[in-house]
């Protein structure tokens, strides 16, 4: 059933929510693309997969000058969806979700979410006459695309992994080591300074317009359906238990060796959760990619889409997916 549907600078904004796997979960896509686009090709077709904290409009969608991530790409030509997990956004709560988080499992790890991320796939499959799409994933959502693409080559035409995480040796900063539970509540307050602390010192006063920050906090606030407290994000806490039990742990989720979709790396140099150690330990794995490139961006933090830097990611994700080429 369609939610909404508007047209803006040419663009169609549409969002709405599919039934998924279980009766009881629906799941909410964002949908992007040019007015006057006719025919539609997995070539020409993108899914984006969101990160451990918050939904797809809070990273993807924010209109930042010159247009969110999603506009950006649908002014490229490109048909783009976006889809939110189970417990984000505006698709189904968990139950637990509700409950105290001492009383269920951490919810919505990433082999929950790579099922959600499925069906989505398979439901733009269908409704767009396609057999492949290409897929984008940011930070933990790398971690579900991965895992996505290795079981599902024949789906994915090219994959982007913006800082994926990956196998790591040292605490990762979002884990702050207390006791697994359901969920996890998120203040806003407090984080303009939070963003600020990836950024060298000196760079501080000048790295992050405050314009540019409060689209971000109304588009987060915005994306927090549901939830009745207003400035609190709670998120499902199975990002941090694929942390423990895996990315710590020496326990890969996904193979990158199963991937053989050409596949994009787009890493910043001052991104504090994902090391460059851990992508250049990944980006050596993806061995029977069809082809890989790893493009590195200067004075970027883990949230380089949302920075002054962002058009170099935009020019590095289209320029990947425009290309033509399919080996070295």
């Amino acid at each position: 059933m369609t939610s909404s549907i508007t047209i803006a600078n040419d663009l169609v904004h549409e969002s709405f929510q599919i039934p998924g796997r279980e009766d009881d979960i629906k799941l909410q896509l964002i949908h992007r693309y040019h007015k006057d686009t006719k025919v539609f090709s997995g070539e020409k077709t993108i899914m984006l997969m969101h990160g451990a904290t918050f939904a797809s409009a809070s990273l993807f969608d924010v209109p930042l000058e010159g247009g969110s991530f999603m506009d950006i790409l649908a002014r490229a030509g490109f048909d783009v969806w976006a889809v939110d997990a189970r417990g984000y956004g505006g698709s189904t709560k968990p139950l637990a979700l509700s409950e105290p988080a001492n009383a269920n499992p951490p919810q919505t790890p990433a082999v929950v979410a790579e099922k959600d991320l499925a069906d989505a796939i398979e439901y733009i499959c269908q409704r767009q006459g396609i057999t492949q799409t290409h897929l984008i994933g940011m930070s933990w959502g790398g971690s579900v695309a991965g895992l996505y693409a290795s079981r599902h080559p024949q789906r994915i035409h090219k994959l982007v992994l913006i800082a994926p995480l990956w196998l790591s040796e040292q605490p990762l900063r979002i884990d702050n080591g207390s006791e697994l539970t359901a969920w996890r509540d998120i203040s806003l307050a407090g984080a303009y300074e939070a963003w600020l602390a990836e950024v060298p010192e000196q760079a501080r006063d000048t790295f992050l317009p405050i314009s540019d920050f409060g689209k971000w906090l109304e588009a987060t606030r915005n994306s927090n359906v549901g939830m009745s407290e207003f400035d609190v994000i709670r998120a499902p806490a199975g990002p941090i238990a694929d942390i423990r039990n895996h990315w710590r742990a020496g326990q890969p989720l996904y193979d990158p060796e199963a991937i053989t979709s050409a596949t994009l790396i787009v890493h910043a140099e001052w991104d504090r959760d994902v090391s460059l150690d851990m992508v250049r330990d990944l980006f050596g794995r993806l061995r029977n990619a069809d082809y890989r490139r790893w493009v590195e961006i200067g004075c970027g933090t883990h949230r380089v889409l949302l920075e002054p830097q962002r058009r170099q990611a935009h020019d590095a994700v289209i320029d990947f997916l425009s290309d033509s080429r399919s080996t070295v």
